[in-house]
């Protein structure tokens, strides 16, 4: 489980192909805080450290560490085109304990569709961000709800019903969340990994049984 507050920024610094995709990531975390085993959310998408260890240090001062998970087939599906590569930023969460702060919302670490950004615009000091979602996606966004957008909690200020049932939801990305995120770098054309509001998901399901 997870919050949608990104801890750090990571960075694929390796891609073997085995049974499954194993990546390495490197991040500024304290290697002794990563278990084997243990989940972190990379860019939305729960997985499972398999390995770590600690970063070459510079001098007194620690580098950070690097994990290891595998990325199988169907999650590589399931996330944005050419996230597995090499040299890729990666948003990094690890789960929530209990105890932790709930800064954002609960997060699940399951992609649930792809997104693509439509439009992109420095507003002030934030960026103005909208976001298509496909058909499937759209029931389940609604102004001032959450969303997760590459692990990030967010809240949706507007949205826009298209005729083809996709919908275009708007988001304002405050300067912290651009410089803390990958979300700063977002360009029109980027495709995005989202999940939906675990509240929204019931509460759909809650509609259709009603409705039968």
């Amino acid at each position: 489980m997870f919050t949608g507050i990104v801890t750090a920024i990571g960075t694929i610094t390796g891609i073997e192909q085995r049974a499954d995709l194993r990546a390495r990531i490197a991040a500024p975390l304290d290697p002794a805080s990563i278990a084997i085993g243990a989940s972190i959310c990379c860019s939305g998408v729960c997985l499972t450290v398999v390995d770590r260890g600690a970063l070459p240090s510079a001098g007194e001062k620690a580098e950070g560490a690097w994990f290891q998970v595998d990325v199988s087939a169907e999650t590589v599906s399931r996330t944005v085109k050419g996230m597995w590569t090499e040299g890729r930023a990666i948003n990094i969460e690890p789960s929530l304990r209990l105890g932790d702060e709930l800064g954002g919302h609960i997060v699940t670490g399951h992609v649930d569709s792809i997104g693509e950004v439509v439009h992109s615009k420095r507003e002030g000091g934030s960026w103005r961000v909208a976001i298509r979602a496909r058909a499937e996606m759209a029931p389940f966004i609604a102004e001032k709800g959450s969303i997760t957008v590459d692990g990030v909690s967010l809240t949706v200020n507007d949205v826009r019903d298209r005729p083809d049932h996709t919908c275009d939801f708007a988001l304002n990305i405050i300067p912290h969340t651009g410089e803390v995120t990958t979300l700063g770098t977002l360009e029109v054309g980027d495709e995005v990994n989202l999940e939906i509001d675990v509240l929204a998901r019931y509460l759909k399901r809650m509609q259709t049984l009603a409705a039968v």
